[in-house]
């Protein structure tokens, strides 16, 4: 108590600081409140689950732990080649505003540039990003599984149809 500084006098009694939250007692109350202070401030306070406090006393199960989320590669960053990209662009857009102004033939378009993010469908060689690649890709390759529409032969069996048809409309 000796280190304690003195820090308000209330009536007849003097007040000191405790030295875990600052709170000001008495010397007999500061005696008792000390080791509790202390004993509480050390512990780290779980946080408060709501979910597990309303599913109390409900037949609804509680649910565990969810996995931890999967911790994503960073990707590296190609903002140069985007930037290069824009450049190019505005340049292309330049030349093609002076040639329309000066009544030359239109210059060639620029080159479209592929995202190296994007993956290509095996199939149709389309690009797309991975979700959408996932999706796209079981979805493709149902596509070609199919077998392609022929009109000649579809033709050929209405024609077939038809003669099947007659045939047994003559036999009744």
């Amino acid at each position: 108590m000796g280190e304690a500084q003195l820090l308000v006098e209330d009536g007849n009694q003097k007040l000191f600081p405790c030295e875990v939250c600052g709170r000001c007692f008495a010397t007999d109350v500061l005696e008792r409140h000390g080791p509790i202070c202390k004993k509480v401030f050390n512990k780290k306070r779980k946080p408060f689950n709501s979910l597990k406090q309303r599913l109390q006393g409900t037949d609804i199960p509680t649910v565990g732990k969810s996995p931890q989320p999967k911790v994503q590669p960073v990707r590296k960053s190609n903002w140069r080649q985007q930037h290069e990209d824009f450049i190019n662009t505005i340049r292309s857009a330049k030349q093609f505003t002076l040639a329309i102004k000066e009544g030359r033939p239109l210059p060639p378009p620029p080159r479209p540039t592929s995202n190296p993010d994007y993956i290509q469908c095996p199939y149709c060689m389309r690009r797309f990003n991975e979700t959408a690649a996932q999706r796209h890709i079981n979805f493709c390759k149902n596509q070609t599984s199919r077998p392609v529409f022929d009109p000649i032969q579809m033709a050929a069996r209405l024609v077939s149809r038809a003669q099947c048809k007659a045939q047994a409309s003559l036999k009744k």
